[in-house]
């Protein structure tokens, strides 16, 4: 039978997608691969992963002192209401930078699951709705939440000047002098009408010095984030051996049931539909009918859409450092909201074996319970319809060999 290669660009890479249902040709050895079947295993491998996109919005992404700063200021639990909450309290590194929890949980639970952070760097929307489109604009996000950090801007510039008044100028130059740091409760947002009128009752030509340290704070935590990302796991040195002809180092590193699972994910199973490149994943929105939580319904991308356009401190925003000409993913954002109701980003797959439970809410426990609900969907959109027990069991197998070490600044 004739091949047919579907090719479909995204950012930085070139991607083949096997159309399924077709003879592979590799008879009884499940380590026998076509041409053009190795050329799709190269484009998923860490090898293929391009350099760290730029970040115009942000000049100090790559600023090994940002870098140290934005560290610090990641783990440090003095950002919080309760002073027991930091970034890294839901970003854990022994969880690959994310948790165990169905919810987030810092001050309070959130209405979503912790995302993972390994290769965040490449990614040009943040969260699961896309609602924040940068990562330094994301860390700021976390820091007003009543659930999560619970404070306010005001309060991150109190702790600067106390405890990072150094580190900071170091990186970012002087700090302004601050009178309205007394309000510490004070910051934009109608969640609070105290903390709202707090913040209108501050000099405007005060609010925007607080405005571009917040936003430096955010632009520190990039810069560290940046440094977060997926090291190599099995399944690239399988490739690795596979596209050396290494057919000994490829059966060592493999069995037959996670080959069979790994033919299955770039065929019969489509999962290279979404789950595609070096980081497994396109980086896009998808409804895939996963059931909500307690019957409630998540607009997801929808509001997204609307957030990332209306934050202060998106790409076009006063506090970002790029010209608009270098804001295209804001500019040409598409905006049909019915279109993403209920639409989630397409989460990378590195890791995933070892950070359960699973989907935008946490609402599926098991690894197999998720390939399971595929295996059973009939959405269009999907195509993963049709798997047999055997199948998912291989499939499983498979996503296994994709657990390998996170790599961060200093490691």
């Amino acid at each position: 039978m004739s091949w047919k290669i579907n090719i479909g660009i995204i950012p930085a890479l070139l991607l083949l997608t096997i159309t399924p249902g077709m003879s592979l040709g590799h008879g009884e050895d499940p380590h026998h691969w076509t041409e053009e079947e190795i050329t799709v295993l190269g484009g998923l491998s860490l090898d293929a992963l391009p350099d760290k996109p730029s970040v115009p919005s942000n000049r100090f992404a790559d600023d090994p002192g940002a870098a140290r700063l934005g560290k610090e200021f990641f783990f440090d639990k003095t950002f919080s209401g309760n002073s027991q909450v930091s970034c890294g309290t839901c970003h854990r590194p022994d969880y690959a930078f994310t948790d165990n929890l169905p919810l987030a949980h810092g001050m309070g639970f959130t209405a979503r699951r912790t995302m993972p952070l390994a290769g965040a760097a490449y990614f040009p929307w943040l969260f699961w709705d896309g609602r924040k489109d940068s990562l330094w604009s994301q860390a700021l996000g976390p820091i007003e939440s009543t659930v999560e950090h619970g404070i306010s801007r005001t309060f991150v510039i109190k702790v600067i000047l106390e405890r990072y008044r150094s580190e900071y100028e170091a990186v970012f130059g002087g700090l302004p002098g601050f009178k309205g740091l007394r309000k510490l409760v004070a910051r934009p947002g109608l969640d609070s009408p105290e903390a709202y009128k707090a913040w209108i009752t501050i000099p405007r030509e005060e609010r925007e010095n607080i405005n571009r340290v917040y936003a430096n704070f955010g632009k520190a935590i990039e810069a560290y984030v940046r440094t977060i990302i997926p090291g190599p796991s099995r399944f690239d040195d399988y490739i690795r051996a596979v596209l050396d002809g290494n057919d000994q180092e490829a059966k060592r590193l493999f069995t037959p049931r996670e080959a069979e699972g790994l033919r299955l994910f770039i065929g019969k199973a489509k999962c290279t539909g979404c789950h595609t490149g070096p980081l497994l994943t396109n980086s896009d929105f998808h409804n895939v009918n996963v059931p909500d939580r307690e019957g409630s319904f998540d607009r997801g991308r929808a509001d997204g859409i609307i957030a990332v356009l209306s934050d202060e401190f998106n790409c076009l925003g006063s506090y970002s450092d790029a010209q608009r000409r270098q804001c295209g993913e804001l500019r040409f954002i598409d905006t049909d909201t019915e279109k993403y109701a209920g639409a989630f980003k397409t989460p990378t797959l590195r890791n995933v074996a070892d950070r359960p439970p699973y989907m935008h809410a946490g609402q599926i426990k098991t690894l197999r319970e998720v390939l399971e609900f595929y295996g059973r969907s009939r959405n269009p959109e999907l195509g993963h319809g049709g798997l047999t027990k055997e199948e998912i069991e291989r499939l499983e197998a498979f996503l296994v060999t994709l657990s390998g070490p996170i790599l961060s600044l200093e490691d």
